[in-house]
């Protein structure tokens, strides 16, 4: 079986090729050649049923990832899968499931019979599961018996923490917040208990003959993501993503797609650097960031700190946003939180998107501006990016005036801004008309 990024290289346009191409309002031939250079990935699993092909690169529109899944200590199968509903109401473009304890296999199956939408996991949680929770126990062995089950699933896109390499450990140790990658930090304990090399990257061969068989797109992971503005930009970080760039090389060498995790926590004015280094450091390769955060402080409000993070990243070339919650540094989220954050991250994708010159991107705008000057508003509502909390807000308002008028509650009908123009241009068309 050839993969996306194969067919691609061949010339051949696939069915999901084709589906996205459709979706996107590109000719199929745009998405082969980005496929073929690595600049985007596809991931389509075919074990993945019902799937709908989704695109991410740079030439097409920035999409957004939703985290689900349960804890140690909270949450159960069906909490879980009520999330996955309410982020595809939301719109999420891609479901990440982050799932710790037992049975995990089960609530996975579920969870890809429920999810249209390309699916990934992190299967280092698993392997630690599988050795009860003792990261020194584990083994390459079982951890390749993990992906592999997982790929055997249907599992489209994997993250794997294969860059944090041990000679990157004392450089992390220095660091002010440590390591905060829940992967990494199992994977750092391994090394620093045996000595040895991240099975990942010495098995990285192995992990690739998997990943091609079953065309599950790679993530690398960041497992050395800064987790504070101090940390942002240290040589730990950057020592993992010369690595990454290496295993990107090699992915493309092998026929597997791959894309890059991103940093957490950036200062705003340092986030396009960060996004060209990591072009210029993976060959182009689609840059899937974690917000990034911009401040430390904003706890219970991280969804619009990492949004704006987000929009910058998107602006300057990131493909794929993972989106952060209300509930991020504070506990799992709740249904109405995974809302907001996917919500919050659909507009920083779209934002940049415009702020790119993305063909077609303010569009969107341009409808809503029409509809907004002709007091449209139920127009406003279909085209609104969240459609029913704008419904809910204008009727609220509305209690205070009568119903159909050409304003709302903020302005009132003597003072609102677009009534006084359009008087105001027929006054001056009247003019000009007598002259």
């Amino acid at each position: 079986m050839k993969t996306q990024a194969e067919h691609a290289r061949s010339g051949r346009t696939t069915p999901a090729m084709e589906a996205v191409a459709a979706v996107e309002r590109v000719p199929a031939t745009v998405v082969m050649a980005e496929l073929a250079s690595g600049r985007a990935v596809l991931p389509f699993n075919p074990a993945h049923r019902g799937l709908e092909p989704a695109i991410a690169g740079i030439a097409f529109r920035t999409k957004v990832n939703a985290n689900i899944g349960r804890s140690g200590g909270a949450s159960g199968d069906g909490c879980e899968l009520g999330k996955l509903r309410a982020a595809l109401r939301a719109k999420a473009d891609f479901i990440m499931d982050l799932s710790v304890g037992p049975r995990l296999a089960g609530l996975r199956r579920r969870m890809l019979a429920a999810c249209p939408k390309p699916f990934g996991t992190v299967p280092i949680y698993e392997a630690i599961e599988r050795v009860r929770g003792r990261a020194e126990a584990l083994t390459a062995e079982g951890l390749l018996s993990v992906i592999e089950s997982q790929a055997r699933q249907g599992v489209d896109f994997m993250t794997l923490h294969a860059g944090l390499r041990l000679r990157d450990l004392p450089l992390a140790a220095r660091r002010k917040a440590g390591i905060v990658s829940r992967g990494g930090a199992l994977i750092a304990r391994w090394m620093a208990s045996h000595r040895a090399e991240n099975p990942l990257y010495s098995r990285w061969n192995d992990v690739m003959d998997i990943c091609r068989s079953h065309d599950v797109t790679v993530s690398l992971g960041d497992g050395l993501r800064p987790g504070c503005l101090a940390d942002a930009g240290d040589r730990a970080q950057f020592s993992e993503l010369d690595t990454l760039g290496e295993l990107v090389r090699r992915c493309r060498g092998r026929g597997v797609q791959v894309m890059v995790e991103g940093p957490g926590h950036v200062p705003l004015n340092r986030i396009p650097a960060q996004v060209r280094r990591e072009a210029r450091v993976c060959g182009g390769a689609p840059f899937y960031v974690l917000g990034p955060v911009v401040t430390d402080v904003a706890a219970g409000y991280d969804h619009i700190s990492a949004a704006i993070g987000a929009a910058s990243a998107a602006c300057h070339g990131a493909a794929l946003l993972c989106y952060v919650t209300p509930a991020e540094h504070l506990g799992l989220p709740t249904s109405r939180e995974i809302h907001e954050g996917v919500m919050a991250f659909r507009l920083a994708a779209h934002a940049g998107d415009v702020a790119r010159g993305l063909p077609g991107a303010r569009d969107w705008d341009d409808a809503m501006t029409e509809a907004r000057i002709r007091f449209d508003w139920k127009r406003q509502f279909r085209i609104a990016l969240d459609g029913d909390r704008a419904r809910r807000r204008y009727i609220q308002g509305r209690r205070a005036r009568a119903p159909g008028s050409d304003f709302c509650s903020m302005c009132g009908r003597d003072y609102c801004a677009i009534r006084n123009s359009k008087k105001l241009c027929g006054a001056l068309d009247s003019r000009a008309g007598r002259g």
